[in-house]
């Protein structure tokens, strides 16, 4: 009668100890001071500093990369989606005024590649010291037959801290508060399942095809990671009165900054007030993808939103300059009926 084991039914345990091992002294680099235990505990512990904080309010979010995992794939390039998946998570707990503090993953696959693992971890510890996060756990599931071999899936949870008195949620906007956007990268990690139905299936494109209009191969300007925006809220938190922020995520400006005006408002986006990146205007002739579905599923350009102050809306976008974010004017608040948003 044949034996089974574990390894012959899918799981290497052994590959699993090799990936822990790779990734121990990257994972070590994001360490804060706050860090309480090392790789390999059931659980992690962090020691808030209560002493930073008069009444102390902790912030979550989770969240993942989506299908723009399967450009890294067709790329075999693994060392950037984790940047994104931190991005993902950070931005959102940010638009709240935190700070984020820790940072856990989780790593699907159906059978576990150590060295591929460890580029994904490697750039989840990138993304983590950028935002100055600790990566302190994780889980990694090996689960045959559920994933194709050389796929895997990400998710990540972020846990940041503010100050009640410091809460950011959008309460205090009011008429004539300026709307600065704050520029994404491209696509970031957003609106990939209709950017690849355009250029891979009904342009035929591939990932290394050079497109003159922006002046790379196409894989290179889509697997560009997402910004991480937690210098740009740190170049204005002691010097701007912040009163909102959004993430421009899945939704578009068009869906996301209405998530932070109170009634009686309405966000009025000034279009052409900011440059349009290259690879959004391509996607729109390629497929001949109406302008609703283009602003309702992609940033065009515009990965955070900060409102402002009218008054501090020019030494808004200067400090943002100074701390090499590329900045725009690009609306304001004005009292309104039911519509939360419209373009002008």
């Amino acid at each position: 009668m044949e034996e089974y084991t574990y390894k012959k039914a899918g799981v290497d345990i052994e590959e699993g100890d090799r990936f822990v091992s790779l990734i121990s002294p990257i994972v070590k680099k994001t360490f804060r001071p706050e860090v309480m235990t090392d790789i390999g505990s059931f659980g992690a512990l962090f020691k808030l500093d209560i002493s930073r904080y008069k009444e102390p309010v902790l912030v979550s979010g989770t969240d993942g990369v989506g299908t723009k995992l399967k450009l890294a794939f067709m790329m075999d390039k693994h060392d950037t989606v984790g940047i994104d998946l931190v991005a993902m998570c950070v931005n959102d707990v940010l638009t709240l005024g935190a700070e984020p503090l820790f940072f856990l993953d989780y790593f699907a696959s159906g059978k576990l590649d150590a060295d591929k693992a460890k580029e994904v971890v490697k750039g989840i510890a990138d993304g983590c010291r950028e935002a100055g996060c600790a990566l302190i756990g994780g889980e990694t599931a090996e689960m045959p037959g559920f994933y194709q071999p050389e796929e895997y899936d990400l998710a990540g949870f972020a846990v940041g801290v503010v100050d009640r008195n410091g809460i950011i949620n959008g309460d205090r906007i009011e008429a004539g508060d300026a709307i600065i956007g704050i520029a994404s990268s491209g696509l970031h990690s957003n609106g990939f399942s209709l950017a690849r139905k355009v250029f891979f299936d009904a342009a035929h494109f591939t990932v290394d095809k050079y497109v003159d209009e922006l002046k790379a191969p196409l894989g290179e300007i889509l697997l560009a990671p997402t910004k991480i925006y937690v210098n740009a809220f740190k170049a204005l938190k002691d010097s701007v009165d912040v009163r909102g922020m959004a993430h421009i995520t899945g939704g578009g400006i068009i869906g996301n900054v209405p998530r932070i005006i109170k009634d009686g408002l309405t966000a009025v986006i000034n279009e052409g007030s900011w440059p349009v990146p290259p690879v959004f205007t391509v996607l729109k002739a390629l497929g001949n993808v109406p302008d609703a579905d283009m602003k309702k599923t992609f940033n065009l350009g515009i990965g955070y939103v900060i409102i402002v102050p009218a008054k501090a809306s020019e030494l808004s976008i200067s400090r943002l300059k100074q701390y090499g974010f590329d900045a725009f004017h690009i609306g304001f608040i004005e009292k309104g009926g039911a519509e939360r948003i419209r373009y002008v």
